[in-house]
Parts: structure tokens; sequence; C-alpha cells
């Protein structure tokens, strides 16, 4: 038997022994486990509920930004200081969509890569920021908003600073590994 069969051997059954080291513990501290579940799956569906205007907010805002031209204006006007930079202005709108939204920024990279082609800088560009960076605005949206946060000030400088650094490594590394063009 080999490394792979081991290692797939194990990630088959890593969840359903942790869940099952969770049941037993709680039941050997006597913590009543299926209502204490059942509880936590009320929890979850509520805090469900009082995200989805956040979410949707969100998710119109993208959706007007890109639908009315305005971030395809926004880097005609400034693809002089993109190309001075170096930086692929085709790039941009998923360096701006990304900190914003996952799924926004999937679907650009997606039109990138199908553009482009996978092993194009553009494409490795793309791929690269996608997995560098975070989405900052719906991590803050979302979960500080779960949990009643109102104060982020801090908290948003430092993720899209993150994102900032991100997005250059991403631009170096991949200059680097695979050259401009």
């Amino acid at each position: 038997m080999g490394m792979l069969h081991w290692m797939t051997s194990i990630s088959i059954w890593l969840i359903p022994l942790l869940i099952l080291s969770i049941l037993v513990y709680g039941t050997v501290k006597r913590v009543p486990t299926y209502e204490t579940f059942v509880e936590g799956g009320k929890e979850g569906i509520n805090m469900s509920f009082s995200l989805i205007p956040f979410l949707v907010g969100m998710l119109v805002a993208i959706s007007v930004f890109r639908a009315s031209g305005a971030l395809d204006s926004f880097v005609q006007v400034i693809k002089p200081l993109l190309t001075f930079l170096h930086f692929p202005a085709e790039i941009f709108p998923l360096a701006i969509i990304r900190p914003i939204s996952g799924t926004a920024a999937l679907g650009m990279t997606s039109d990138l890569i199908s553009v482009y082609g996978p092993d194009s800088f553009v494409g490795r560009l793309a791929a690269t920021i996608q997995g560098s960076t975070d989405t900052t605005f719906y991590v803050l949206t979302v979960y500080f908003g779960a949990v009643g946060i109102k104060k982020m000030g801090d908290a948003l400088k430092v993720g899209l600073l993150a994102d900032l650094v991100g997005i250059v490594a991403a631009v170096v590394v991949v200059t680097l590994v695979f050259g401009t063009k």
C-alpha cells in the first residue's frame, strides 16, 4: 500500500471519527448531545435568516456596479497608471471585486481564464490572486454582523492591507516564475 492509499483512507475516516469522538466525549461528560445538536441547529438557522439582508445588499451593490459599466469606466481612467506599474488592466476588476465577493471574483476569474487561457500570464495571475486574497468585506459584513460588532474600522484596514499584499505578491511571484507574457 502506497502513501496515496493511506492518505485517502485517513481523509475518508477523519471527519466521521472526529464526530464520533465529540459524541463520546459529550456522553462521558454527561452532556445531552442530541438536544445540544438540535439547539445548535436552531441557532444556525436563526443566524442564517439574520444574515440574508446583509448578503442581498452586498450582492445587489456588486451587480449594479458591474452592470452599470462603472467598473469598466474606472479601469479605463486608471489604465495609464496600471500600465506604468506593469499591472495588467484585465486583472484590475478582479483585484477590486475579490475583497467584496468571492462568487463574483470566481466568475471573473473563469471569464479571464476562458478568454486568455489557463497558461497565459493573465490566467495564471487571476488564479493566483483568487487563491491569495480574501473576501474582506464579505467576512466583515457577515461575521461581524452576525455577532453584532459595529466598530470594524481596524479590521477593515488590516483586511484590505492583506488583500493588497496578496495581490502584489501574486504579481511578483507569477512574473518571477512564469514571466510576463
